[in-house]
């Protein structure tokens, strides 16, 4: 920390120190910095340290320490205004309104002292010559916070109607208040629209749009506007994340993810900032983030969560239940210290519907990872139906149980089980023990083989030797899924030749036959599915497509009206369409598959349709049919319906976003990518498959240019992606991503720390382009972060790999990116001019090597034209640091020359270097002005209006270039006069 020897070290320290995070280490350094000013023996600068400590303490979480070096400032100026430069005098009337607004959030500070407090700036403002509107601004604050509705409707018209003037909150700031406003009178489109300018980043400041786009939330999802909502939410937090002084903004995201059902999701938010429930400097803050902690507590211990470990107050663990009574006994502690203060019960009243509100979505997706902490199932109810029966009421129990097995209705086995919970204690005939034994087997696994040959028995008990040899041949597929298929072949084999016997001879049905012999014929597809790392051998495919045909044999023809049958068919036909494809032929596989699953919907089944019109859809990608791949996907979610398990659904909206991404359609891929990862997390079964949603999904949205919410995404997105599972270009690909997106956000340092990760893992690669452009990337990146020596590195290895791979584009943009980096650095304008001396040198000896590609050569020469463009402003730049004499002139006729060396390049382009060679004209006229050559300026001036002669008036390039064009010919003129 360097020593205040002067004002300007002074002023330098505490510009560095308002570039600091926000905090207690930024407002001590300022404290430092007074009592330094303070040994200058210069008011102004004690001054100007007093204003840079009521800057800091009120963009902190210490804003009641802003009113003593404001009463210090106020007596300066009453004891001699001379001191105060016209800076400070404005900057102390300009915090005025802070004082406003701090007192408000301490509640010691009597109602009379505001109020006094506000006539005095409504003096002082008068004696300025300032309008009122900043003073009836603040009137409207002081009413809208005590509750006196009139006053502030009255203020707030005020308000509005006095003339704007240099004391007037930034329009951003006014926006956000008004809408605020309106929001808090239940008028949520009006505020919206107010802050629809500052939310679409036409007005900002430094804390705009950070408060607007948190204030929006709850407006829109009023509204249910729930993607917009979504998008500024995370939008918002990013904005926020950092700023200790917005923990009101901070709770307005925690009230959202309480309102949405993203309990995790505002738990995670709780850990990232501790201080907030101890931080005292404004308790008006504290008490609302007190406020939503307890709304999202109540949320948890609604949802039977009130054991769960929380973030809370540090110095011990808490729980959500313990969390809620602790924020609300505070909160409302809070609430009626300023109660009491106000003396109205306004703030108390809103203090507790806040902590009440009720959820505004049963759970909106946001794309990031959150797991679900609620245990209730995630799956949407099935359509509405019939009243279930009671639980007791055995007889309906079982209608209810054989009406959906009939039928092969969902919750079949769910309702089986019911009947068994009815049936306890009472003596069931063998048929309804063995339709319970049947569908418990089915719900087993493969733990239930027994239960298929306990269900085998019983059947035969009550006289039905067919279904007991259909149990059995169901048992025999348990053991091909647990992977034993001999075993199962063998347990199959004997229920085949008996049940073929029985049909022959009347002694059982076509549907117990059917079954039988679809039972064999799944274990005999099942070899073939897993036919190990190659395709499945001849013999196995044989067998499955005979044992199949002779399903379709048997039934084909006979479903009418019989759903199982109708099944049977249908299934049969999807088991050719997979043949078909392990045989290589797609076509007919798609059109097989397509045949079964209409099947399946025909006959009332269209969930049996879904796992094949995935299927469908997968095969038609591979053959570059992306509309019939959508249909598949959109009938499968369509069909599948409420009765999908999130795996499943998981996979469907991913194939979808997928395929609708690779149709340029990142708006829609991006809504079914969101619902992947939605539905992912839903599922519990581990990161990888929401991993791999939230990469597509952050990748659509950079697509649309949304980098706050792409970023939010993908950072997400990164601690699930491995290699092993999803492949290090996955990996590399958000990396870059997301260092895309940070670029395009400001944030410089944490976009190069991105890119030189994917850089570090694209080195490994047999191919270098990705590495030469990562580097590249993180060079860019190194230098607007302010980290020149450490661009400087990564440009000279981009430029080694660009040679390595004989780029000669990209080897001359980063010799020319080193040479404006040497010159901004002041490292030396020769290393500067030799850099980009270097760039020229490439150009030429790429063009000099024989070619016959043309466009390579187009692409060249425009490269070169560029480069002495380039070339041509370093050394005009690099010539206002010389003071000899002769130097200037000799500087400016040398890049004279490089652009003269550009024009020639872009000429050679023929019309489509002519935008090029005209900007190379103007500059160089610029330059011969420059040079005391009116006559030579005017000339290249009229030149570029003779090239545009005939050019359309509307392209925006001919109308700037037209534009500067006459502008340099009237100063030229008026020089030569």
């Amino acid at each position: 920390m360097s020593e205040i020897t002067d004002f300007d070290a002074l002023r330098r320290a505490m510009a560095e120190n308002s570039e600091q995070p926000e905090g207690p280490a930024r407002n001590a350094r300022a404290e430092q910095l007074l009592a330094e000013a303070e040994k200058l023996d210069t008011p102004l600068a004690v001054i100007e340290a007093l204003g840079h400590q009521l800057q800091v303490y009120n963009y902190s979480s210490e804003k009641d320490k802003m009113f003593v070096p404001f009463a210090r400032l106020l007596r300066m100026w009453d004891e001699d205004p001379g001191d105060f430069d016209e800076y400070e005098t404005h900057s102390l009337h300009w915090v005025f309104k802070w004082m406003t607004a701090g007192m408000l959030g301490q509640p010691h500070i009597p109602l009379a002292s505001i109020e006094k407090w506000l006539g005095e700036m409504e003096h002082r403002y008068r004696l300025a010559g300032h309008s009122e509107r900043a003073v009836r601004s603040a009137e409207f604050s002081v009413a809208a916070h005590v509750g006196d509705m009139a006053r502030a409707d009255r203020a707030y018209a005020a308000w509005l109607a006095a003339e704007r003037d240099a004391m007037a909150d930034c329009h951003a700031c006014e926006m956000h208040s008004q809408g605020w406003w309106q929001a808090e009178r239940g008028r949520d489109e009006e505020a919206l629209r107010l802050w629809a300018p500052v939310l679409e980043g036409e007005y900002t400041c430094a804390h705009e749009p950070h408060a607007a786009l948190a204030s929006s939330l709850t407006s829109l999802l009023r509204l249910g506007r729930l993607e917009e909502a979504r998008a500024n939410h995370l939008r918002g937090f990013r904005l926020v994340r950092t700023m200790e002084s917005m923990r009101g903004a901070f709770a307005d995201h925690v009230e959202f993810c309480a309102l949405t059902g993203n309990e995790a999701r505002g738990l995670e938010l709780l850990a990232e900032r501790p201080a907030y429930f101890t931080d005292t400097g404004n308790p008006r803050s504290l008490m609302e983030f007190l406020s939503v902690v307890t709304l999202l507590m109540d949320r948890l211990t609604a949802l039977g969560l009130a054991d769960r470990q929380v973030p809370g107050p540090p110095g011990r663990g808490w729980t959500a239940g313990e969390l809620a009574v602790h924020a609300r006994e505070q909160a409302l502690e809070l609430a009626a210290r300023f109660d009491a203060r106000n003396g109205t019960p306004y703030v108390g009243e809103q203090t507790r519907a806040r902590m009440d509100r009720r959820p505004l979505a049963d759970r909106l997706p946001l794309g990031v990872r959150t797991a679900r902490p609620a245990a209730s199932s995630p799956v949407a109810p099935p359509p509405a139906a019939a009243p279930r029966p009671a639980e007791g009421d055995l007889p309906a129990l079982l209608a209810e149980a054989r009406e959906l097995s009939e039928n092969l209705r969902p919750h079949a086995v769910e309702a089986w089980a019911a009947v068994e919970r009815a049936a306890e204690g009472v003596e069931l005939d063998a048929r309804t023990r063995a339709e319970i034994a049947d569908h418990r087997a089915m719900d087993a696994g493969p733990g239930g083989v027994e239960l298929f040959e306990r269900a085998a028995v019983l059947y035969a008990e009550a006289g039905d030797p067919g279904e007991a040899l259909a149990a059995r041949a169901r048992g025999a597929f348990l053991r091909a899924l647990a992977g034993d298929g001999d075993a199962a072949l063998t347990a199959v084999a004997e229920p085949y030749e008996r049940v073929l016997g029985l049909y022959a001879e009347g002694g059982t049905g076509l549907r117990q036959t059917a079954s039988v012999l679809m039972g064999r014929a799944r274990i005999l597809m099942r070899a073939v599915h897993q036919g190990g790392d190659g395709p499945p051998s001849p013999a196995s495919v044989g067998d499955a497509e005979a044992a199949v045909r002779e399903v379709l044999a048997l039934v084909d023809g006979y479903g009418g009206d019989d759903v199982r049958l109708a099944a049977r068919a249908a299934e049969a036909r999807a088991m050719l369409g997979e043949l078909a494809a392990h045989g290589g032929d797609a076509p007919e596989a798609v059109r097989r598959l397509d045949r079964a699953t209409a099947d399946f919907v025909a006959a009332g089944l269209p969930w049996f349709a879904v796992e094949y019109e995935a299927q469908s859809a997968a095969l038609a990608q591979q053959l570059g049919d992306l509309a019939g791949a959508e249909r598949a996907l959109r009938a499968a979610l369509e069909h599948g319906g409420p009765y999908l398990e999130p795996p499943g659904r998981a996979q469907l909206h991913l194939q979808l976003a997928e395929v609708l991404g690779a149709t340029g359609r990142p708006e829609e891929a991006a809504e079914h990518a969101l619902e992947a990862a939605h539905w992912a997390d839903e599922a519990g079964g581990g990161p990888a498959l929401g991993a791999w949603a939230r990469h597509l999904l952050g990748g659509f949205l950079l697509r649309q240019g949304r980098w706050a919410e792409a970023a939010e995404v993908l950072e997400s997105a990164l601690p699930d992606l491995t290699a092993e599972t999803h492949g290090d270009g996955a990996v590399v690909q958000t990396q870059w991503w997301l260092g895309d997106c940070l670029s395009e956000l400001g944030e410089h340092h944490a976009a190069a720390e991105r890119r030189l990760q994917a850089a570090d893992i694209a080195r490994h690669w047999p191919e270098q382009q990705d590495h030469a452009t990562l580097a590249h990337l993180a060079a860019e990146s190194l230098g607007q972060a302010g980290l020149p020596a450490e661009a400087d590195r990564a440009y000279t290895r981009a430029g080694e790999l660009w040679r390595s791979l004989d780029n000669v584009h990209g080897l001359v943009r980063s010799l020319r990116a080193r040479a404006w980096l040497a010159l901004r650095t002041g490292s030396g304008t020769d290393g500067a001019r030799r850099l980009m001396a270097d760039a020229v040198r490439e150009c030429v000896a790429a063009l000099a090597r024989p070619t016959a590609d043309a466009e390579a050569r187009r692409r060249l020469t425009e490269e070169l034209g560029h480069t002495h463009r380039q070339f041509g402003d370093l050394l005009a730049r690099s010539s206002a640091e010389d003071a000899e004499d002769g130097s200037i002139q000799e500087a400016f006729e040398a890049a004279l020359a490089q652009m003269a060396l550009a024009m020639d390049a872009f000429g050679a382009l023929g019309a489509d270097g002519l935008h090029s060679r005209t900007a190379a004209e103007l500059a160089a006229g610029w330059l011969e002005a420059d040079l005391g050559r009116p006559a030579d300026a005017t000339a290249r001036a009229r030149a570029v209006l003779r090239a545009y002669a005939d050019a359309a008036g509307d392209d925006e390039t001919v109308r700037a270039r037209r534009a500067e064009a006459e502008q340099m010919l009237q100063l030229m003129t008026e020089q030569e006069t």
